[in-house]
């Protein structure tokens, strides 16, 4: 199990005040004589604390601003200026970066890190298929709903929150200590009654999906199609490219199967829609289905064609002009 942002948040301020409590105990071990100033750890702004050790400096004989003393101080004001740049999210502390680490392992991180999305994870997994993704787990409103004790426990958790925002010192320690524990236990009493699904095992199998397709016009001329996978919607013949490679691996020796003839098609409509006429875009097809990156493809252009595209429009022409030109051909065939 892993903590929600929150929690991470609230357990890094624990920590902090931790530190900040150990600091405090020993400054006053050190200064017991009540005419020097002390750090006012009630202060969370930076700039009140810089102002503070201005002030305490001012009033304190030279001698007593040892090096330590004034490591101390240093620490008072750096302390605050970590809680701040933490919270804008500044700052990848380590228990930042497990969170960070975790959610980028997750199926949904690295669906949205791919450019062809969900398909793009079966690409890369080739040769180890027993592959565990740890799914994100969120508590739900479904989940305050209908799982027993956890919406009480959201109000507890709401209370407590309530009062850490007026607590200081050890009183706001120990309640921000129980938020924590209030907080993990959301995500063990929605583990006894919702287990997360773990994705394993992930396979696909186009090669046995029958693809029956009656193909019309429509009152307005135009060609649809009853097929689950068609020709005439840019969509299907974007997906079909980004999952080319893959795809005619999976069924180039499957002679009964749709799906092959489906991309023997694929192939004579891409090579009558760009080969001749647009040799640029053909280009742009052989090279991202053999694994090229856009930035290697836009020098290559810029070898053969004198012209320098961005990385961006490769990729929009890559997933949006060339499949509507090869869709729009095969409307007009």
């Amino acid at each position: 199990m892993f903590l929600a942002q929150d929690d991470i948040n609230v357990l890094q301020e624990v920590q902090d005040e931790n530190a900040e409590m150990g600091m405090e105990k020993t400054t006053e071990e050190e200064d017991n004589t009540p005419e020097y100033l002390k750090m006012d750890f009630s202060l969370e702004l930076p700039e009140e604390r810089v102002k503070k050790v201005e002030e305490i400096i001012a009033n304190t004989p030279s001698e007593r601003l040892t090096p330590k003393y004034l490591e101390k101080l240093s620490d008072y004001i750096v302390y605050a200026m970590d809680k701040q740049e933490r919270k804008q999210k500044k700052i990848l502390t380590d228990n930042r970066m497990i969170t960070v680490n975790k959610r980028e392992t997750s199926f949904e991180g690295l669906v949205g890190k791919l450019e062809n999305g969900e398909d793009g994870l079966y690409n890369i997994i080739t040769n180890d298929k027993n592959v565990i993704f740890t799914p994100k787990v969120t508590i739900t409103e479904d989940d305050i709903k209908n799982i027993p004790g956890l919406k009480e426990l959201r109000e507890e958790i709401a209370k407590v929150e309530e009062e850490c925002k007026h607590a200081r010192g050890k009183r706001a320690f120990i309640l921000k200590k129980q938020l924590i524990s209030m907080r993990q236990d959301q995500y063990v009493l929605k583990d006894v009654y919702k287990k997360p699904v773990y994705v394993m095992n992930i396979t696909k199998s186009l090669s046995s999906l029958d693809l029956p397709e009656e193909v019309g016009l429509d009152e307005n001329g135009e060609v649809i199609s009853t097929g689950l996978i068609n020709f005439y919607n840019p969509k299907h013949i974007s997906a079909l490219l980004c999952n080319y490679s893959q795809i005619k691996e999976s069924c180039w020796d499957k002679f009964n199967s749709d799906i092959k003839w489906l991309m023997e098609d694929l192939d004579i409509l891409v090579d009558n829609t760009l080969k001749e006429k647009y040799p640029l875009y053909y280009d742009i097809i052989t090279y991202k289905i053999d694994g090229m990156s856009n930035i290697d493809i836009q020098e290559k252009l810029n070898d053969d064609y004198g012209i320098k595209h961005s990385v961006e429009y490769i990729s929009s022409l890559w997933r949006n002009k060339i499949p509507k030109m090869i869709a729009d051909y095969a409307a007009n065939e």
